[in-house]
């Protein structure tokens, strides 16, 4: 499970990201769950679910659109608290706590056993609850292991992601400044390969990963 300090870098890391999308974030409301449905519906696309057609399992972007999906799963939790301090981490947290014991999940009158479902199933499980605006860690933690992301994987990919994304507004991203290509390699190869040497349960993590980023990117 995600530590404290985890779950605290990546609901600041959060904030910082819709504040700088919009500063009025929060009276805007979005609807974040909205935003759910449609990268799970994206997600069923890259597992493949035509029946008279051959589709490959794309694995990794699989894996990348639960890291969008637990972009606005955050997202939701902080609107929810109105970003009150510890209220949103200890509603997460608790959360955290309770998915593993949660085997089934009651949804529309019917009863959800979540080991005897496939992806595509659970996928479409948490897409009805979205819509129906529930949120169940639950489900998405089942979710991760049918994708193999463990928890550290994708606190791992989350906070590179914002790191990265942070880092290219502040090189001049928005004025068409900022250069992708470092040395003939793309900024989120070079990403990997800092996320990679780094420690992930360090309360640092976040901050090494944008030093490492500035130690890298060409002058």
């Amino acid at each position: 499970m995600l530590s404290q300090d985890q779950a605290t870098t990546m609901l600041t890391l959060q904030t910082s990201m819709n504040a700088k999308v919009d500063p009025n974030w929060l009276s805007a409301r979005y609807p974040y769950l909205r935003a759910v449905v449609i990268e799970a519906a994206e997600a069923i696309e890259h597992h493949g679910w035509k029946w008279w057609k051959k589709q490959d399992k794309d694995l990794p972007q699989l894996q990348m659109e639960l890291i969008d999906i637990w972009h606005f799963i955050l997202s939701e939790i902080l609107l929810r608290n109105d970003v009150q301090e510890t209220t949103p981490l200890a509603q997460l947290m608790n959360s955290l706590e309770q998915s593993p014991a949660q085997e089934k999940i009651e949804f529309d009158k019917q009863l959800y056993v979540l080991d005897q479902m496939d992806l595509i199933d659970k996928l479409e499980l948490l897409i009805g609850l979205s819509i129906a605006r529930r949120m169940e860690l639950a489900v998405f933690e089942s979710i991760m292991q049918d994708c193999e992301l463990s928890w550290t994987e994708l606190y791992c990919q989350y906070v590179g992601k914002n790191v990265l994304n942070m880092f290219r507004q502040d090189k001049g991203y928005k004025e068409g400044t900022y250069l992708k290509i470092w040395d003939g390699r793309e900024d989120n190869e070079f990403l990997v390969d800092i996320i990679e040497s780094l420690d992930p349960t360090s309360a640092g993590f976040k901050d090494a990963v944008y030093t490492a980023l500035s130690a890298a990117y060409p002058a």
